[in-house]
């Protein structure tokens, strides 16, 4: 929300810990679906051949995937003998009885190389044809992420859009006076905890490559812009003026961050370097607050929360400066822009009646959805595909991770076991995609 920062360094409490490099984390996400889309594709996940004795077994992973995202619904596989992994094992008149539109076959063996070799198929029951084949070559280590990767292509392939569930996503854990950073797997697992601090921890944002992350941090007793690399664990200050550093935004080409800076004296946003050289180039000229930018994906512009019009509301202004046009218009408070991968929509935080819900707008027609019915939904982040956002909610006085589909018709909830989860991140597709 706008003037967070300010409220923060009200209450920032006067002892803090750090604790650099991963670790493995003691909260575990667990996500439920909540809604589901209005048609879903009846699939068919046949057990691979020879996964039982895998530590991880594949099938339940792509499962769970493809059911989560709402758009597909799980057909029972149980009593076909023997269960298939090779097309010509198919009997397609017995997966129709059962309403099977798609069913995926495959098969686990050793590879020379002592590797596991992964073999699948997307079969069409109706066509009784073969809609997509691949191998994928894993270690043990890698099987959970092989799984996901192989729930993508099928969920492109039926789609037509990109899968996601290979991504990541960061997020900020608070346990009693405890901070986390933590990035975990799309569907919750394997969470890691990459910094530990007794001071707030916000902000977060994934660069293009999805090999480093930019936060704000007050373990220095004030806002300071972090970049830290997802590899090595190595981080820089890059924005540590006098005054408040904040909000921190990715532009398309990884080289800049335009962040929000009180250094001469009232927030207002500026570029600085990803890597921590140069000073500070500064966009905004405003007498209000100006902060939360968020670059186009052709990198030209950005939308930004200000309050330059009495309350606050979002605007867009070119990377060169200049003059800054209104596009949130209805309602008296509009905040978080977050524009979607295609530049086509933006998703924000909007408040009405007393309750603060992530809508999306349409740039070309202005027209505005409300997505969301929580009472405090806040830092909507779009997945990579632009099908889901992520954001942070409250449910019973604890804060967890929810996320919407864009057209509002699927919901989901990522549930905590340990305190509360804010500030939600998504990656960016692997570069592989």
């Amino acid at each position: 929300m706008i003037f967070k920062i300010n409220k923060l360094i009200v209450f920032l409490g006067v002892l803090s810990g750090l604790c650099c490099g991963a670790a493995p984390s003691l909260a575990q996400l667990r996500i439920e679906v909540v809604g589901g889309g209005a048609s879903q594709i009846p699939i068919a996940i046949v057990a691979f051949k020879s996964e039982e004795g895998l530590n991880q077994r594949i099938t339940p992973v792509v499962s769970g995937d493809l059911v989560r995202s709402g758009l597909f619904k799980s057909v029972d596989v149980g009593g076909i003998n023997p269960p298939p992994s090779e097309p010509e094992q198919m009997n397609y008149p017995q997966w129709a009885a059962r309403g099977a539109q798609v069913v995926v076959i495959g098969a686990v063996s050793k590879a020379a190389d002592g590797r596991y070799d992964i073999r699948f198929r997307v079969m069409d029951v109706a066509k009784q044809s073969q809609i997509a084949g691949y191998v994928y070559y894993a270690n043990e280590s890698q099987l959970r992420q092989t799984a996901h990767k192989i729930a993508d292509v099928i969920y492109e392939k039926l789609t037509g859009d990109p899968g996601v569930f290979s991504t990541q996503i960061a997020y900020v854990a608070k346990r009693g006076y405890q901070y986390q950073l933590q990035v975990a797997d799309a569907d919750g697992f394997g969470g890691q905890s990459i910094l530990t601090s007794t001071e707030p921890i916000m902000s977060l944002s994934w660069s293009p490559d999805g090999q480093r992350l930019a936060y704000v941090s007050f373990e220095q007793k004030k806002p300071i812009v972090y970049v830290q690399s997802m590899r090595s664990g190595g981080r820089i200050a890059v924005a540590a003026f006098r005054g408040s550093n904040s909000a921190p935004a990715w532009s398309p080409d990884g080289r800049r961050l335009a962040v929000t800076l009180t250094r001469d004296g009232g927030s207002q946003l500026f570029l600085v370097n990803a890597d921590g050289t140069g000073g500070a180039q500064r966009l905004s000229q405003s007498s209000g607050i100006d902060t939360e930018a968020n670059f186009a994906p052709d990198g030209q512009s950005i939308l930004f929360t200000s309050d330059r019009g009495g309350g606050p509301q979002i605007y867009r202004m070119s990377v060169n400066g200049g003059a800054a046009q209104r596009v949130t218009f209805e309602g008296n408070y509009n905040t978080s822009p977050r524009h979607s991968p295609d530049g086509k929509s933006f998703a924000f935080v909007q408040r009405s009646g007393g309750r603060f819900s992530i809508a999306i707008q349409d740039i070309a027609t202005r027209q505005v959805q409300v997505l969301t019915d929580g009472s405090i939904d806040e830092s909507p982040s779009f997945a990579p595909n632009g099908k889901t956002i992520l954001y942070a909610t409250e449910v019973g006085g604890r804060g967890v991770l929810a996320a919407v589909s864009s057209d509002g018709r699927v919901k989901q909830r990522f549930s905590i076991n340990i305190g509360d989860a804010r500030e939600p991140a998504w990656s960016p597709l692997a570069a592989e995609h």
